[in-house]
């Protein structure tokens, strides 16, 4: 008997791990739908009804209306800095009542994504793992008295299911039916090395100040050889139309460069950017961002 005992102590202990996993009471949300009117309150307060000891965080709500791209980069951008068992609810959800999946992602560090399955996870599945991929059981894990609603599932569905995840009062496992592990993605030009020059996307731009942002990383660089001084030559695509072709130093810091003058730096994710001193480089050269923009680095 004394080896029945053991396996279920080993049972008994992993599930209670799993449970301690998502209960640090942590929950960032993410949206596309502003500050203007009460939809983040609205979102909040569901959860706060869960649990009041809950602890809310913003991770943003200027995702441009519908953006799922822009969603997914900003779970990328800012989830490897939040400890194990924190709950992101992100809700980007333009195909909101239509059969789109409602899944909770937990990644293989820990965390948990509480979002429709439309392509706002592909980053963090790709960078982070997919440890186990479940599907919202809407039955136990929707806000009561809510299924008339049938347009504000970030209220109703993911803000509840996230709390009551964060909170404790559900585990992983009682989210709902476990699903393949695999999610919806978008597609984007990864970071390869091809004789001698860099192929990249152009995922993102840094909107405060106008740099732009690759998803090309310090690693990828060194394989040309590039120290900083070195120089390199810069072309951006927006599909197939070249948008920017130029030359410029890799350097360390803004102000190795006089002011107005193009450089290309790592920026605060380790990834290769490009910037005017003191000025917008997106601006001057028309350059945007998203899966449909791409670059090539190449050392001069």
């Amino acid at each position: 008997m004394k080896w029945i005992s053991t396996l279920f102590l080993v049972l008994a202990s992993g599930i209670l791990a799993e449970q301690l996993s998502a209960q640090n009471k942590i929950v960032v949300f993410q949206s596309d739908f502003g500050l203007k009117d009460g939809a983040v309150s609205a979102m909040k307060g569901v959860a706060m009804g869960v649990s009041a000891d809950l602890k809310l965080f913003d991770l943003t709500h200027e995702i441009p209306a519908y953006n799922i791209w822009e969603a997914a980069y900003r779970l990328h951008q800012a989830a490897e800095y939040w400890p194990k068992g924190t709950v992101f609810v992100s809700v980007v959800d333009p195909g909101v009542g239509s059969k789109r999946k409602s899944v909770v992602l937990k990644t293989k560090t820990g965390q948990f994504f509480v979002t429709p399955d439309n392509g706002t996870l592909t980053l963090v599945a790709q960078n982070l793992g997919i440890d186990e991929l479940r599907e919202i059981d809407e039955t136990r894990n929707r806000r009561t008295g809510s299924n008339e609603s049938y347009t504000f599932h970030g209220r109703d569905v993911y803000a509840y299911a996230g709390a009551r995840l964060a909170a404790g009062s559900i585990n992983f496992r009682e989210v709902g039916p476990k699903l393949p592990a695999r999610v919806v993605t978008i597609d984007f030009q990864k970071a390869v090395v091809e004789n001698g020059i860099i192929k990249g996307n152009v995922p993102i731009l840094d909107v405060q100040y106008g740099n732009v942002w690759t998803n090309i990383d310090g690693n990828t660089v060194n394989k040309l050889g590039l120290n900083y001084g070195d120089l390199v030559q810069v072309v951006i695509y927006h599909g197939k139309n070249k948008i920017y072709d130029g030359i410029m130093p890799y350097t360390t810091t803004f102000s190795a460069v006089e002011k107005g003058k193009p450089l290309c730096y790592l920026n605060s994710l380790l990834n290769v950017s490009f910037a005017l001193n003191e000025g917008s480089f997106s601006e001057k050269f028309k350059v945007s961002g998203g899966p449909g923009w791409s670059v090539t680095l190449s050392k001069k």
